[in-house]
C-alpha cells in the first residue's frame, strides 16, 4: 500500500513538472511572437526634415514675344527655372487603424529630383515588425481599413524608425506616385495597419 501511495505521488509530481514546463515553453514562444513589452517603450526619432518646402508651382503664362538672347548671345534665363529648395509634392494626415495613431505625412521632392517620405509629429504604439509602406490601396476607416493595405501592390521603405517623432524615408526613384498614394505604417507580422494617411 506504500509503495502504490509513493508512486502515485511521484506520478503526479512528475505531472506537474511535465506541465509546468509545457506552460512555460508557451509563454516563452507567445512572448517571443508578441513582444508585449515593446507596447510599453517608446521609440523618439528627431530627423531633420526640410521645413521650407514649398508647393511646387507652375510658371506664369508667357505674355507677349518670346525674350531675346542677351546682349553677349547667350539666351535670356528661362522664367521656369527649377526651385533652389525642395518642395511638397503630396501630404496627408493619418488615422487610426488597430492602434492609435496621429501626425502628418509628406512627400518631397528635393532639387536633385530625388524624392523623400517625411512623417511629422508622428505619435503611433510601438510593436514587432512594423514597416513603412507606399500603398496602392485606398485608406479606409475603422476595421475594415485595418487589412486593406496587404490586398494592394505596395513598395515597402523599410522599418519604421521609431512610433513618435519626426522621420525621412527614402523614395526609389521607379515609384510611381500616381499609383502609390497612401502611407501604411503595417505590421508585418501579424498583417495589420496600425495607421495610415491618405496623400493628395
Amino acid at each position: 500500500m506504500r509503495k502504490q501511495g509513493a508512486s502515485a505521488v511521484r506520478r503526479r509530481r512528475w505531472m506537474w513538472v511535465v506541465g509546468g514546463t509545457v506552460a512555460l515553453a508557451c509563454g516563452l514562444v507567445a512572448a517571443l511572437v508578441f513582444q508585449p513589452w515593446l507596447a510599453l517603450i517608446d521609440v523618439r526619432v528627431d530627423d531633420e526634415i526640410p521645413v521650407a518646402a514649398s508647393t511646387p508651382q507652375q510658371p506664369p503664362a508667357a505674355e507677349g514675344p518670346t525674350p531675346s538672347p542677351s546682349s553677349d548671345g547667350s539666351p535670356a534665363a528661362s522664367a521656369s527655372a527649377a526651385p533652389a529648395g525642395p518642395v511638397d509634392l503630396l501630404s496627408g494626415t493619418f488615422i487610426s487603424h488597430e492602434h492609435a495613431t496621429s501626425g502628418s505625412a509628406r512627400i518631397i521632392e528635393n532639387p536633385d529630383g530625388t524624392r523623400q517620405l517625411a512623417i511629422e509629429q508622428l505619435a503611433t504604439t510601438n510593436g514587432p515588425d512594423v514597416h513603412v509602406w507606399l500603398s496602392a490601396g485606398p485608406v479606409i476607416e475603422g476595421f475594415d481599413g485595418w487589412f486593406t493595405a496587404g490586398q494592394y501592390d505596395f513598395v515597402d521603405l523599410g522599418p519604421i524608425k521609431g512610433n513618435l517623432g519626426n522621420q525621412l524615408y527614402d523614395i526609389p526613384p521607379e515609384v510611381d506616385l500616381d499609383v502609390f498614394r497612401t502611407v501604411d505604417l503595417w505590421c508585418v507580422q501579424f498583417s495589420v495597419s496600425f495607421g495610415a494617411a491618405a496623400l493628395g
